[in-house]
């Protein structure tokens, strides 16, 4: 993936590829996203148990290699990121709280489904938390099920969904 420019509601962002001193800030990103954002959703044990506050930087970098991975900048500033697999899977969306409904997530997801397609995936999935499924709805993702998983032995609620790409 070369570096791209996408329009989103408050300007320009660039798209570029992760890269492994993307960790700690995406990291910190992921940590901040899912406490300011989630906490309507889910209560504080769950939180902590979907981000805690000391991650295994290396085991994230890795993760964040396995995938093909895309940052959204805005300034120069990380202001989200995505990721996509060769199956048309994503793993993680998530956006600053400082960025928040200034169409980052659009633009993320826009980009991780165009790559899907070219990556030639019949369908995209993910499993969206409760605070993610509107922005997934918007962009037609559909509700397969609700679902339990089990975070550091905590219990949180997510929807698997699934959107029809060719």
């Amino acid at each position: 993936m070369n570096t791209a420019r996408h329009e989103a509601a408050q300007g320009m962002i660039s798209l570029r590829p992760y890269r492994p001193s993307d960790a700690v800030p995406t990291a910190e990103l992921f940590r901040a996203a899912v406490h300011a954002l989630a906490g309507a959703d889910y209560d504080a044990e769950q939180l902590a148990a979907w981000a805690p506050a000391d991650p295994d930087l290396e085991r994230w970098s890795a993760r964040r290699l396995a995938v093909e991975t895309v940052i959204a900048e805005d300034d120069g500033a990380i202001a989200g990121f995505s990721d996509i697999d060769p199956s048309g899977h994503i793993d993680m969306l998530y956006v600053h709280p400082r960025f928040a409904r200034h169409g980052i997530a659009t633009a993320l997801i826009s980009h991780v489904l165009l790559r899907a397609r070219e990556l030639g995936a019949e369908e995209a999935t993910v499993e969206a938390s409760e605070t993610a499924r509107p922005v997934f709805e918007r962009a037609g993702f559909a509700v397969v099920e609700r679902q339990e998983v089990e975070r550091r032995s905590v219990t949180l609620h997510n929807y698997r969904m699934r959107l029809a790409l060719r």
